[in-house]
């Protein structure tokens, strides 16, 4: 697509804010205080803020452009202060921003109460009082001016009922100016000027138009909308138009580029991760395999109203792992699915075919980049036809050859526009090579390296290769981004289109097939080189991938001088696992011209002894078969080296001596389970980032530490490693430092480390059995806010002053001998996060450990506690609590409902006979886990939000109470989004004795009802069990009959697994069916429901398809079961299946022939 210099009727589908956000201040009380930050504060984060600097306030109305400012304004934040009511200036643009606040789409205003009180603002007392009556005594005799007093008045009111910011002593400014500027950035829509540049572009209604009717925003159902069209045709230009026009309607919002590319390079797996870490906003590592992203992925957004674009798929698995159904999101979501093969997406509910331009807008688009919106002269008229008419409504050729006809003279015109009509034959590839003609050689070089191997990576990443290659980056990067054949994403990645990537390996794929490649890109072709050792000398560059490992010919690779960037990857997941292959010796030759160096399982015990690449850049052989790099007297000098990694090299005994290395950033030795020492040089590289020695079982020393840069320093799991690293240097201002030392023998931690380094964020001690104490001093680590120390069994009691770590955020303490807890541990007032678990000797918890306002998780399964401090009810952050397993706690506080943003309660294992009524009135309450609590007979009413139940249910009694009670419960049973609750049982392949009526079969299942089932005020509902390997995609349907076979009613509703738990557990989905539900008064005939003898439930989906056989229970729910008086009923069907007291009999039904 493109961009068009006129917009005819846009703003019904694209937003009209000319502004992100629109400043209201009284400029003598915040001019230069908090106003002037709070607007660098958004200007930083990038958001356009009409701010009006040189405003008087004098005036008795604000000016045409202010009111025009506010109009074309999406957010308006007003900074109420003591004066702002004395300026009529400041009262008029209050109206008017009211005025577009309750406008359709209107502007979101955000009240900011500095220094007085939001009562003084709603009520006009105080200082606004005092305003107010000057404006009034100015008005008295004016009718007009009283009544616009009185619209001041109206409008104050109403901005100070909205939810704002609340600005006065004790609190710190920059802080809420922080959560402000995050409060706008996060929920509001993208840069209104960028969303504005989208009336620019060509035909961007009328696509955005149809898309949205496709979408169907308004239903509140999820839907899955594929485009698809050829490459070059405008599909992500598409995409990304209606993602940042829809994007502020979605709870989260995430746009995964160029999926097909990403995922051939980091594998799906790590496209889930990204996912999941843009909708959760936390940055993780969520999954190892897309078997567990499926999984994970419709756990954690099932309930979460989401935006997803997946920008060009073009494999099944793509859209399998990423959006496999449409359950995996919550109600309204959207999924938008960029391909060029319908066939991916003909299963998605709507598909949106993009076609050429037509000839207007194809001219239009032309003249957009020939030409920047200038008319042309009638010469330029004449070839630009032609050029349009040779693109034949293909934006992207379009585009190119606009770009490289731009501020061309007449003769250039001439000759350029007949090169492209000369070969109007030849594929659109071979069209766009024209471009590519017209770079300098070192721009071609750049270009065909990004074509082949950078596109995806990021902007800075390349910049170093191509560098250190002596190419000119920066400039080069410039032209080809004029020339329109590459573009920096919003994500500062390299990228371009798939006709230009295409473009590019088609130039390498001829100079290939005349004997001289340049590049190579995939296995094939490098062994191709390597067996005959054909075009070795002419090879820059090599970036492949493989699975089964590749020939190699030494002579080959010798005579490859040329080379610059070698990249060997292996893609196998269990490649750390699998036998590796080795070489003996080493190779003869590498070229010393090498930027980039990258061998996965690299076969050779040494590197040839006069490899010296002073070029290289990053040095990466994962998986070597290395012992060495080189001998030890040589020393080699990288001095443009900045990373190194030698991860899981575990015939590796020594490093090299690093003083040859300056400016390296990052040293990988994680998994070199020979290494025995570091070389004592390492404290020469001050610029050290990252440092990862992790899993290095046989290293015993380490050298002094250079922390001047380091924000890393892992050593976890170096089991014999004894004494803590000597650290030379003090860090930066600002830098964030970790240091993990989990599962070492270090006996103590340096007194001295602590009192100079204020900045260390994150110390991991886990499972350090030999450390006794930790020194007092760690309290002075102010800037700490993660400190792990689980496991470390030696360890008895915390430094005393721990509750002056102000900024500690989470405190791991799993599996220690505390007897108890310093008393100031209550004051960590940031703590989110404090996992006491299995703890055995503390067998009490901090009497005021209430005061902890901040924590939202608390972890403490497995103790010995026997009561808990009734403060801790007070913890109103608090949403995860686990106390599993607490075998001699036999209550909880009776006021535990007080925990209002509790959403996770864990019991499970424990000896309570019964839970505080209070537990109903935890509102915000979703799962809670009873299971194992064998004593536990009577349940409380159940909180309205509850959505999961894990219990044990062979138990009668439990069950009985249980189902009293569910009633309480508030879900819409009559939608696919039924009450779903897992079961437990000892034998979890039976469904429970509790169900009456049981049964199997493939198809459907169906039992007799005694007489008089149905009691009007006693009567819930079904409840049904059931079971299967493959539930998923299964559809129930539930069918009174009555004797004549005839029904008119079916209830029905979808059977789905947790993905949290195996194939093998049992679920139960409670159906509550009412007369409103499944009778239909106005079909019954004159019937009543105790006229329909007999319950069918028939299976529709895969469990049919597969022949699987499902195991299903039901049970009649009844408020008083004591009270029924019900019989046997006889019908014709007796024969087929019967219902008594002593065996309940199912009769399966064959299948239906429309199966």
């Amino acid at each position: 697509m493109a961009s068009s210099s006129s917009s005819t009727s846009n703003s019904q589908y694209c937003p009209r804010w000319k502004y992100d956000v629109f400043l209201s201040f009284r400029g003598v009380d915040t001019r230069n205080n908090f106003t002037s930050h709070l607007h660098k504060g958004l200007k930083n984060r990038g958001i356009f803020t009409f701010l009006d600097d040189e405003r008087l306030e004098d005036g008795n109305s604000i000016s045409k452009e202010l009111v025009q400012a506010i109009e074309e304004s999406q957010v308006a934040v007003i900074v109420f202060s003591k004066n702002y009511a004395t300026s009529r200036w400041c009262l008029n643009e209050l109206v008017k921003m009211m005025e577009c606040k309750e406008k359709e789409n209107g502007q979101t205003v955000i009240p900011v109460f500095y220094y007085v009180d939001p009562s003084h603002v709603r009520n006009q007392s105080e200082s606004f009082a005092e305003a107010f009556a000057k404006h009034e005594s100015r008005y008295k005799d004016d009718v007009k001016g009283m009544q616009k007093v009185q619209g001041w008045r109206n409008a104050l009111t109403a901005a100070a009922d909205l939810k704002g910011h609340d600005i006065h002593d004790g609190i710190d400014q920059s802080k809420e100016i922080e959560q402000i500027v995050d409060h706008i950035s996060s929920k509001f829509c993208k840069s209104a000027r960028f969303l504005s540049d989208l009336q620019d572009v060509v035909g961007i209604n009328s696509h955005l138009k149809e898309l949205e009717s496709l979408l169907q925003i308004e239903n509140d159902n999820v839907r899955i909308v594929g485009i698809w069209g050829i490459g070059g045709i405008g599909k992500t230009t598409i995409a990304n138009a209606i993602f940042d026009t829809l994007s502020n309607q979605f709870e989260e919002a995430c746009f995964l580029v160029n999926v097909k590319e990403n995922a051939k390079k980091n594998q799906l797996h790590s496209l889930q991760n990204t996912l999941l870490s843009v909708l959760l906003r936390k940055k993780d590592d969520y999954v190892s395999n897309e078997y567990d992203g499926k999984r994970m992925i419709k756990s954690r957004l099932s309930s979460m109203k989401v935006l997803i674009v997946l920008d060009d798929i073009d494999h099944g698995d793509h859209l399998e792992y990423l959006a496999g159904d449409v359950g995996w999101f919550g109600n309204g979501s959207r999924v938008i699915v960029t391909t060029r093969n319908r066939k991916l997406i003909e299963d998605s509910d709507a598909i949106y075919e993009v076609h050429t331009l037509p000839d207007h807008e194809a001219m239009q688009l032309f003249n957009q980049h020939a030409f920047k919106k200038e008319v042309p002269d009638d010469f330029f008229k004449k070839f630009s036809l032609e050029v349009v008419n040779q693109a034949k409504g293909l934006p992207l050729a379009i585009k190119v050859w606009g770009s490289m006809l731009h501020k061309k003279g007449v003769d250039k015109w001439e000759k350029i526009v007949d090169q492209i009509k000369k070969k109007s034959n030849l594929e659109i590839v071979e069209k766009l090579k024209i471009s590519y003609d017209g770079l300098e050689p070192e721009e071609q070089k750049i270009f065909l390296d990004i074509a082949c191997f950078f596109r995806g990576y990021e902007k800075k990443e390349v910049m170093k290769i191509v560098d250190n290659c002596d190419f000119g980056a920066e400039y080069g990067l410039d032209v080809l981004i004029d020339k329109s054949l590459v573009f920096i994403s919003k994500y500062d990645r390299i990228e371009m289109h798939d006709l230009i990537e295409d473009m590019g390996k088609y130039i390498v794929k001829m100079q290939k097939d005349d004997g001289k490649p340049s590049r190579i890109w995939n296995a094939n072709d490098f062994e191709y080189v390597m067996m005959d050792n054909m075009g070795a000398m002419t090879v820059e560059a090599i970036w492949f991938s493989y699975v089964k490992k590749p020939r190699f010919n030494k002579e080959a690779i010798k005579n490859m001088r040329r080379l610059r960037i070698l990249r060997i990857c292996c893609i196998d997941n269990y490649a750390r696992f699998s036998q590796r292959y080795s070489e003996d010796g080493s190779i003869e030759y590498l070229s010393n011209n090498l930027c980039w160096f990258g061998w996965d399982r690299y076969p050779w015990k040494l590197l040839p002894e006069n490899f010296n690449p002073r070029r290289l850049v990053n040095f990466n052989l994962r998986l070597s078969s290395l012992h060495y790099l080189w001998k030890e007297t040589k020393l080699q000098q990288f001095l443009s080296l900045q990373t190194l990694n030698l991860w899981g090299s575990y015939s590796l005994k020594r490093t090299p001596d690093f003083k040859g290395m300056p400016n390296l950033e990052y040293l990988g030795l994680q998994d070199c389970t020979s290494l025995e020492e570091v070389h004592h040089s390492l404290t020469y590289c001050k610029k050290l980032i990252k440092l990862i020695l992790s899993n290095c079982s046989k290293l015993e020393r380490f050298p002094y530490v250079n922390v001047e840069s380091l924000e890393t320093l892992d050593l976890r799991s170096c089991s014999i490693l004894e004494k803590f690293p000597e650290i030379h240097g003090r860090m930066k201002q600002g830098t964030i430092i970790k240091i993990m030392t989990s599962y070492t023998r270090i006996t103590e931690l340096p007194l001295s480390f602590f009192d100079h380094q204020p900045h260390l964020k994150k110390l991991h001690l886990d499972g350090m059995k030999n450390l006794a104490s930790l020194p007092n001093s760690i309290c002075k680590s102010k800037g700490l806010v993660k400190l792990h120390v689980s496991d470390c069994s030696k360890l008895e009691s915390l430094p005393e002053d721990i509750g002056s770590l102000s900024s500690l955020k989470a405190l791991h303490l799993r599996g220690n001998k505390f007897e108890h807890l310093p008393r100031s541990i209550s004051q960590l007032g940031a703590l989110e996060y404090l996992d006491l678990s299995h703890c055995k000797r503390l067998t009490q918890l901090p009497e005021d450990i209430g005061c902890l306002s901040s924590l939202k998780e608390l972890y403490l399964e497995g103790n010995n506690f026997e009561h808990l401090p009734r403060s801790i009810s007070q913890l109103g952050a608090l949403e995860y609590l686990n106390l599993s397993h607490c075998k001699r706690l036999t209550q909880l506080p009776e006021d535990i409902g007080c925990l209002s943003s509790l959403k996770e309660l864990y019991l499970e294992g424990n000896n309570f006979e019964h839970l505080p009524r209070s537990i109903a009135q935890l509102g915000a309450l979703q799962t809670l886990d009873l299971s194992g609590c064998k004593k536990l007979t009577q349940l409380p009413e159940f909180p309205q939000k509850l959505h999961a139940i894990y219990a044990d249910w062979e138990n009668d009694s439990f069950c009985n109470s249980f189902f009293q009670n569910i009633s309480s419960l508030q879900h819409d049973i009559f939608s696919s989004d039924s009450l779903s609750l897992r079961v437990f049982g000892s034998c979890l392949n039976d469904i429970p004795s509790w169900f009456d009526y049981q049964g199997m079969g493939s198809s459907s299942v169906s039992f007799n009802l005694p007489e008089n089932w149905y009691v009007s005020d006693n009567f819930l509902g079904f409840a049904v069990c059931y079971y299967s390997i493959q539930i998923d995609g299964i559809t129930a349907h539930l069918i009174p009959l009555c004797d004549d076979g005839m029904s008119s009613m079916t209830q029905e509703f979808a059977l789905s697994n947790d993905p949290n738990t195996n194939d093998f557990d049992m679920w139960i989905q409670f159906l509550l069916v009412s007369l409103d539900g499944l009778w239909d008064a106005s079909n019954a005939n004159e019937k009543t429901p105790n006229d329909y003898g007999r319950i069918k439930l028939d299976f529709i989906g895969p469990v049919y398809a597969f022949g699987v056989m499902m195991k299903v229970g039901v049970r009649l729910l009844y408020k008083n079961e004591s009270e029924l008086c019900i019989g046997k009923r006889k019908s014709r069907y007796e024969e087929e299946a019967t219902c008594s007291s002593s065996k309940k009999l199912l009769q399966l039904f064959p299948p239906s022939p429309g199966l």
